[in-house]
């Protein structure tokens, strides 16, 4: 399937809770949002059914992402039947990998490839300063732990912010030298707690001066998405650049977003929705879902129009659109 101006729909990030045991500085705040009620969340049946009607159009590749989507009951088994969904080739997580090292070797086993885990800072004060909640400890353990079950590469995705973590470049540089781990760079957005943000951004370019090692460009590895990739010399991994505010890839977004309560977003930035609950309670059927599958991708925007000196008024629900 294509969109309004040609780019190629082939993947869909799913939001499988609005809930997380953390409250990161940039996503919400302290106190958290108020949690949306068991019955305005989608079951793993309902989403089910929309991967299934959707699938035939060419979506092959799945993220599922939250909230924390390790705190929903169920996610192994809604992983495993995923994966036997006909066309889809390619399950990968977004998580902040607290609770990963009690669940990896059964995500592994259930179908999951890979993971992506959010972590900003390798100082334990600091981690939890932005976390608010979280342990550096839990983390880390959870990425040894998907290393070892095989959920590899160990994407890490790291907002750099100035003058606050960007202390830390080069020691998260050092994580990829001897394992399968690729270091995501990405650029602070203006989508979290009113006034933190203001003067913090830093862009991908002076975040790549700032690193000693001299980077080499390298082939992408499994569902890279936005990021360009760099690999110091004699890295086993290696290091990529997202760039939302200084370089815009909205030229090549391949992706759509369902939010944990059944809307379709086809943009992140965007507050264009569509719903997708009500078709999927109403009993529909797939052929109805499709066309609102077909409606979303037709009102997908050419771009989005973040820019670094924007700062945030209000929350987007990074927590519940998969952020």
């Amino acid at each position: 399937m294509k969109d309004a101006i040609g780019r190629e729909i082939n993947y869909l990030r799913i939001s499988i809770t609005d809930r997380c045991n953390f409250r990161c500085l940039y996503c919400m705040p302290e106190k958290g949002m108020e949690s949306k009620s068991h019955m305005d969340i989608l079951r793993f049946e309902e989403i089910l059914e929309f991967v299934k009607a959707v699938a035939p159009l060419g979506i092959s590749k799945v993220r599922v992402t939250g909230g924390e989507p390790l705190v929903r009951k169920g996610v192994v088994d809604f992983i495993r039947e995923l994966r036997a969904i006909d066309g889809i080739r390619d399950i990968s997580m977004t998580t902040n990998g607290s609770l990963l090292s009690f669940m990896a070797r059964d995500l592994k086993q259930a179908g999951l490839d890979r993971v992506n885990i959010s972590l900003d800072s390798l100082k334990s004060e600091r981690f939890h300063k932005i976390t608010r909640w979280g342990k550096l400890s839990d983390v880390l353990c959870g990425i040894e732990s998907a290393l070892e079950t095989g959920l590899i590469p160990v994407k890490i995705n790291c907002v750099m912010v100035k003058g606050f973590n960007d202390d830390e470049i080069e020691d998260f540089v050092n994580l990829t030298m001897n394992h399968s781990i690729y270091i995501r760079f990405i650029e602070l957005m203006p989508l979290g707690e009113k006034g933190w943000g203001q003067g913090r951004y830093i862009s991908a370019d002076e975040i790549k001066a700032l690193i000693k090692e001299k980077l080499i460009p390298t082939g992408a590895p499994a569902g890279a998405g936005p990021a360009v990739y760099y690999r110091a010399p004699g890295a086993v991994g290696a290091v990529g650049f997202i760039t939302p505010i200084s370089r815009h890839f909205c030229d090549a977004c391949n992706r759509v977003r369902l939010t944990a309560d059944g809307k379709l977003k086809p943009c992140l930035e965007s507050d264009l929705e569509i719903d997708i609950k009500t078709a999927l309670r109403e009993k529909k059927g797939d052929e109805h879902l499709r066309r609102l599958f077909k409606e979303a991708l037709l009102k997908k925007p050419v771009c989005h129009h973040m820019k670094p000196e924007e700062n945030a008024g209000h929350f987007r629900k990074m927590w519940q659109i998969g952020g």
